[in-house]
């Protein structure tokens, strides 16, 4: 599928995201398990209706730090009996998960603690492989930085070879900051056995508010990298953006439809994840590349790209919400976990 569902919401008790206080009504290990059986169910029924003329692979997208996401992910796949070649799962290896099911911790004290090193990859990946070994298709590293060490540390990138090699996984990286074109452009570069690119993939922050890497993006999916985006509607900052709701009405869609729509119609051609935390949210999200009510209707990424006035609106749209990195990136730091 284009649009698939990120756990970062639903497999802990706390996250980033705005309003979570509405969406959910339990922070127990049982109540998020069991919202995130929901929504994931909820994917594997959207998949089902909708492939009529094509067969669509639900993709789910996990992490060491997302709390027990994989977990629940394994669990979920495992009780329903679903094969190995009837979901997609990508997730990460980096970050590791601190917070001890908490959601408010001292000051100062992290939710989850970054390590690129050899060491965590070896312990992670046999984590990773334990929950949802099976059912992985891309592996990727958790927010590179040109800090961490990770694009220069030639014994983790003989690891992730010797990882594709021997597992059939995917490699990729997510990418975080300001400097996320340039981390793109330096991660292309890097090869081993003096031939073979790397990183198979790249995720990337990208959204009507984020736009610095669009060119990056675009070199990278020029080479041949699949291109996923993360953060599409900005932790749920792009919907209260004043053009984003006017715009949305003219073409009788909702919010955040246009804005992941917006991101869907790029010619980086980008998968993109959803971070519903409840199935309205979820079928919602969906409705920006599918024709969810009307399966004879063009969905909104498609009036975007192929009608006059869809491509007006996608032009005005990505003009009039664009913000300096600099400032997106000091606003989300400042997003307080809830």
């Amino acid at each position: 599928m284009r649009v698939g569902l990120g756990l970062a919401a639903l497999g802990r008790p706390g996250y980033i995201n705005l309003q979570r206080d509405s969406h959910l009504t339990s922070r127990s290990v049982e109540g998020m398990q069991q919202q995130a059986n929901k929504v994931i169910d909820a994917l594997f029924q959207q998949s089902r209706i909708l492939s009529k003329e094509e067969t669509l692979i639900p993709w789910l997208d996990c992490a060491r730090s997302y709390g027990l996401s994989e977990k629940f992910v394994g669990e979920f796949l495992r009780s329903n009996s679903v094969s190995p070649t009837d979901v997609y799962v990508s997730s990460k290896w980096g970050y590791t998960y601190v917070a001890d099911w908490n959601v408010e911790l001292g000051e100062g004290e992290p939710h989850e603690v970054k390590d690129h090193s050899l060491e965590n990859f070896l312990k992670q990946v046999q984590e990773t492989s334990e929950h949802i070994g099976e059912y992985v298709k891309l592996y990727q590293v958790h927010s590179a930085t040109f800090d961490s060490g990770i694009l220069t540390n030639t014994k983790v990138h003989e690891a992730l070879s010797k990882c594709r090699e021997e597992k059939g996984w995917k490699i990729g990286l997510s990418v975080s900051g300001p400097s996320q074109d340039d981390l793109i452009r330096e991660a292309m570069q890097i090869k081993v056995s003096g031939e073979q690119r790397l990183f198979d993939s790249v995720q990337c922050t990208y959204n009507i508010l984020e736009q610095r890497p669009h060119d990056a993006l675009i070199e990278a999916h020029e080479s041949g990298m699949d291109i996923i985006i993360k953060e599409g509607l900005a932790n749920g900052r792009t919907l209260s953006n004043p053009t984003l709701k006017e715009l949305s009405s003219t073409l009788n869609c909702q919010p955040d439809q246009l804005a992941l729509a917006a991101i869907l119609a790029q010619p980086f051609q980008p998968r993109v994840l959803s971070g519903s935390v409840t199935v309205d949210q979820l079928r919602s999200n969906l409705g920006s590349f599918y024709s969810i009510e009307d399966p004879e209707s063009m969905s909104v990424a498609e009036r975007l790209v192929s009608t006059a006035g869809g491509k007006e609106v996608l032009r005005k749209l990505m003009e009039s919400c664009k913000m300096e990195s600099e400032e997106y990136w000091a606003n989300r730091s400042a997003l307080k976990w809830n």
